[in-house]
């Protein structure tokens, strides 16, 4: 028997983690994190990591256990979740995937298996030099060599640390990460999973929260964490956290506060549009249009019916 899993994504300042601990209450649930930032400790207002009053007793996985220098990748992020989602079940519980980082949400779901042997630290040094020296669409054009359809999907979220994993996995292993994801596809995923998607109808809402968000985290001592996580060594994986890099030019004296702080709300901003357009390609996601139903109370009535199947089906 499948275990049976509850997925709740969405673009970030949707309002995810709220109705993930409205669920987990009402339906005996514990949660595992599929968000790629909030695994770094000392990172948690830019990531909005959920502090522990917000938790509200809820067991949280995944979150706050890895230093920033540290990097990790979404085969790691698989096996971990692999194992949380393991330890939940074995206590009667189910879990619930919480997170807007698609990718691991899409990998784990799915079944998708990543090859041991698939990392070489010196190829990775020398596709960053490339990218360094020659920019973003120079990668983009190697990895179009012999994977086009990964270049493609690749070049509209414009992540140079994925670009080059794709190219990294390929020289590794004689295989395409396309090739390897199909045939992981072809396996069938151990989960049972609902899937339920927060979005708006006005995108604009979302984009207001974004704004709202940002304020509210400068209030919260967005800077001084800021100038801790810049002073520290970072991954390839940490230092791509938006909150950060953006309050730099403040820090350097190059530029404004204020036209930092903006520079943050668009590209937060940004970022929620691409997870909506990841999330989007997916059929199988129940969406919920929170500019319709603003409050987690009524997000959750209009799917308590829906889990309640779903968990006694």
């Amino acid at each position: 028997m499948k275990t049976k899993v509850i997925a709740i994504v969405g673009p970030t300042a949707s309002g995810k983690t709220s109705l993930s601990i409205k669920v987990a209450k009402h339906f005996n649930c514990e949660i595992v994190s599929a968000d790629s930032m909030q695994i770094y400790k000392g990172m948690d207002i830019a990531t909005a990591k959920p502090a522990d009053n917000e938790k509200q007793g809820i067991n949280h996985y995944l979150i706050d256990f890895l230093e920033p220098e540290k990097s990790y990748s979404v085969g790691q992020y698989v096996l971990d979740a692999r194992k949380a989602i393991d330890e939940i079940s074995e206590n009667g519980k189910t879990p619930v995937i919480c997170g807007g980082t698609g990718l691991y949400v899409d990998s784990l779901l799915n079944g998708i298996d990543f090859i041991d042997n698939s990392s070489d630290e010196n190829i990775r040094k020398e596709l960053k030099k490339l990218y360094e020296e020659n920019g973003l669409e120079y990668i983009l054009d190697i990895l179009r060599e012999f994977d086009p359809q990964s270049a493609d999907r690749l070049s509209e979220g414009k992540n140079p640390k994925r670009i080059i994993r794709a190219i990294e996995f390929y020289k590794s292993t004689g295989i395409t990460i396309s090739e390897q994801n199909e045939n992981s596809r072809l396996k069938e995923s151990e989960f049972d999973s609902l899937i339920i998607g927060l979005t708006a109808k006005d995108r604009q809402y979302i984009y207001d929260r974004i704004n709202r968000r940002v304020d509210i985290m400068v209030e919260q001592g967005l800077l001084d964490e800021a100038r801790n996580v810049l002073n520290s060594d970072l991954s390839d994986t940490s230092s791509m956290a938006i909150g950060y890099k953006q309050l730099k030019p403040y820090f350097d004296g190059e530029s404004d506060l204020n036209d930092c702080i903006e520079r943050l709300k668009t590209e937060t901003r940004h970022y929620a549009k691409r997870q909506l357009t990841w999330f989007r390609r997916n059929e199988n996601i129940h969406w919920i249009n929170i500019d319709e139903l603003t409050s987690t109370d009524e997000q959750f009535d209009s799917i308590n019916e829906l889990i309640r199947r779903f968990l006694n089906g």
